[in-house]
């Protein structure tokens, strides 16, 4: 049995309560989730938007004979309670039979403590967000004389708390609170104008950092100003530690079990193989508490746990929920995922991040060992120009050309293209500059060869 989290205790009692109510032959989960956000959006030196709301909602599986009914609600009102649970048993019959489908059980692996929660974000006072995203919107403006527009300033900040108990014996809770400034720019010079984007995140109000949102927005609008179409050519390609988070991204949706079990994997039927350069290691960690996706518990109410996909090169593993990993014949990773409690869960990386080199790179590191290439700091066309089935992959760029180990001429109107196999084999440099934004991987400089640049 897992144990709770954090102040969940009111969440924990309510979910046990509703477990109760079971009928004989029949298992049930029942996931409570509440939550507060607020967002302050600044232009021209005023407040555009301001939203603060709150929201509360139940889940509720119900599995028998291996048919799975589900229903939610977005209201923990005693009203709703019983009628939530009584749609799911509904569901339930006119589900079809599955000999995989069933809820997950206690699997003997210990929580990890993560500490996720910020007791300050509370405290402070609406006003104060308000001043943060009017300064942060101010400060842009006046960065670089440059700088024609501020396109977006933005104040969010999230605190959420969950439960999750079920008739065959989970017990979990968990509790979370980030925070994060984004700031867009226009940047011009005579008719050449470039846009760019900044962001800091942190876990809650005083760890965010308007200068770093600023200055990397800045940058990467001035930059590029005067960019031209670049040449063709077959080249290394270093990716910035944004796109580097987008390309892992794509990765992680082939290692799904559930996407290899139903053929929508370009890693299918490879386990065991050498996919990737020697120096190449893939692990999903939920348990590093600085990933954006940290977590103590899956969305099944299971420990999460260090998961090594790629080890060396070789492939390892995939990521499994329980229903997925009972189709492979194996047991759940401690990787389900889900959107809230109007989802059902599903395999998925919350902490993706490639081991860095031995050097121990930072960017300017990893330009100067690959000597001339191609910087990409922003892409196009990835979701329709890359497939994680085929492992295709051809995206539209811009960046900045890489000469005698440092940046170089801007370049836009480009295509990068290769396979994500090829890439994966293709391997580089991997920077040991990680850093972790909102998505399921984190960022780190990433230097991959012999790829085709289509331009001029």
């Amino acid at each position: 049995m897992t144990q709770d989290q954090g102040g969940t205790g009111e969440l924990l009692a309510l979910a046990e309560r509703v477990v109760g109510w079971a009928r004989t032959g029949e298992a049930v989960e029942v996931y409570v989730a509440r939550g507060t956000e607020t967002e302050v959006r600044a232009y021209e030196g005023e407040v555009e938007s301001l939203t603060s709301a709150t929201s509360a909602g139940i889940g509720i599986r119900v599995v028998v004979d291996h048919r799975l009914g589900f229903a939610w609600a977005g209201s923990l009102d005693e009203s709703v309670l019983a009628e939530t649970l009584a749609e799911a048993r509904d569901n339930a019959a006119f589900a079809t039979a599955d000999e995989h489908v069933r809820l997950a059980e206690p699997d003997g692996v210990a929580a990890v403590p993560v500490d996720l929660w910020d007791d300050r974000l509370a405290g402070i006072p609406t006003t104060k967000k308000i001043e943060l995203a009017l300064a942060l919107e101010a400060q842009a403006r006046g960065a670089d004389p440059r700088i024609r527009q501020v396109d977006a300033a933005e104040y969010g900040d999230v605190a959420s708390e969950s439960a999750l108990v079920s008739t065959t014996g989970i017990r979990s809770s968990s509790r979370k609170t980030s925070g994060y400034l984004s700031v867009g720019v226009i940047a011009g010079e005579g008719d050449a104008s470039q846009t760019g984007g900044g962001f800091s995140v942190g876990r809650g109000f005083d760890g965010l950092d308007p200068d770093r949102a600023i200055d990397d927005a800045v940058t990467r609008a001035v930059r590029l100003l005067g960019a031209t179409k670049g040449p063709s050519s077959r080249s290394t390609v270093v990716f910035d530690r944004r796109m580097a988070t987008a390309l892992l991204s794509i990765v992680s949706s082939a290692l799904s079990g559930e996407a290899v079990a139903k053929g929508r994997s370009f890693f299918a039927g490879r386990l065991g193989e050498e996919v990737g350069h020697p120096g190449l290691t893939l692990v999903d960690d939920p348990t590093d508490p600085r990933a954006y996706g940290a977590a103590a518990y899956d969305a099944e109410g299971l420990a999460c746990r260090r998961n090594a996909l790629i080890e060396g090169g070789v492939l390892r593993g995939f990521l499994y929920d329980t229903v997925s990993g009972s189709r492979a014949g194996t047991v759940s990773t401690g990787s389900a995922v889900r959107g809230g409690y109007a989802g059902t869960p599903g395999p998925g990386c919350r902490a993706l991040t490639l081991a860095p080199g031995p050097e121990g790179y930072d960017e300017d590191g990893v330009l100067a060992a690959v000597g001339e290439g191609l910087f990409v700091q922003s892409m196009t066309g990835v979701h329709s120009g890359v497939n994680p089935i085929s492992g295709d992959f051809s995206v539209g760029a811009e960046g900045l050309m890489i000469r005698d180990g440092k940046l170089a001429e801007p370049v836009r109107e480009i295509t990068v293209a290769s396979t994500l196999q090829r890439m994966l084999l293709s391997l580089v440099a991997v920077g040991a500059d990680v850093e972790w934004l909102p998505g399921i991987a984190a960022g780190q400089t990433l230097a991959i060869g012999d790829m085709q640049i289509s331009g001029a």
